[in-house]
């Protein structure tokens, strides 16, 4: 019986040994661009579940059925979580495309109680990409992306666009925090919108005019540099 209790011992511990010494080789490929191995991403997938239902019991969930609130969170929504999670009628981003895992489409009916949707967007989730937005909005704030959520897969692409017009939230009561998100689909989706401002800021009359000796001094002063005259376009 020793014996046999000394030869488990012995090969879990080889077993421990030779799992740190693969994990610290380096041969495991961490890149987004790489699949995790089946059971890499079955195990992330119960931990994150398990993890995520236990510390969503006991939060109280307040009443989601608020016009206002649901107003307020689709603002929200088409802020900062269009570039992952996409919208009716959107059905890629540049963002979303280089995600790995591939973040939900919340435009889908999901399984996910409105408490652990309120524990995700304000903890986020490790090595995902989700952010933990509780560390820049306050729970109200949370709770109206919540409520939203509880209606967006109804929507259909014109109903939501009618729900983030501008004039849909005329009417909502100031209720003492900002609902000022900055666009992260803007950041996400500007493909060549640099080039286009920088067009546009070139556009100033005198103050260009001005400048633009300035300038042609500064470029002829560089050393010329082809690398860039490759054939193919660097617009991003």
């Amino acid at each position: 019986m020793f014996r046999i209790l000394a030869g488990i011992v012995l090969g879990l511990g080889l077993l421990g040994a030779g799992a740190m010494a693969y994990l610290h080789s380096g041969m495991y490929n961490v890149a987004a661009s790489d699949d995790h191995l089946p059971l890499v991403e079955s195990v992330l997938h119960s931990t994150m579940h398990a993890s995520v239902s236990s510390r969503a019991e006991d939060i109280e969930v307040p009443d989601l059925d608020d016009p206002g609130m649901i107003r307020q969170g689709a603002r929200a929504y088409e802020d900062l979580c269009t570039a992952c999670h996409l919208k009716p009628g959107l059905d890629g981003t540049v963002l979303r495309a280089g995600l790995n895992p591939m973040p939900p489409r919340l435009a889908e009916p999901s399984h996910r109680s409105p408490a652990e949707q309120f524990w995700i967007i304000k903890h986020g989730i490790k090595m995902t990409g989700m952010p933990a937005w509780g560390e820049t909005h306050d729970d109200a704030e949370l709770w109206e992306m919540v409520a939203f959520l509880q209606r967006l897969p109804e929507l259909s692409e014109q109903d939501y666009a009618a729900s983030v017009a501008p004039e849909a939230r005329q009417g909502v009561a100031d209720d003492g925090h900002d609902h000022e998100h900055g666009n992260l689909l803007a950041m996400a989706d500007a493909t060549g919108a640099q080039g286009e401002a920088g067009e546009g800021h070139h556009d100033d009359g005198a103050a260009d005019d001005q400048g633009a000796d300035h300038h042609e001094e500064e470029a002829a002063a560089q050393p010329e540099d082809d690398h860039h005259d490759d054939g193919h376009d660097h617009a991003h």
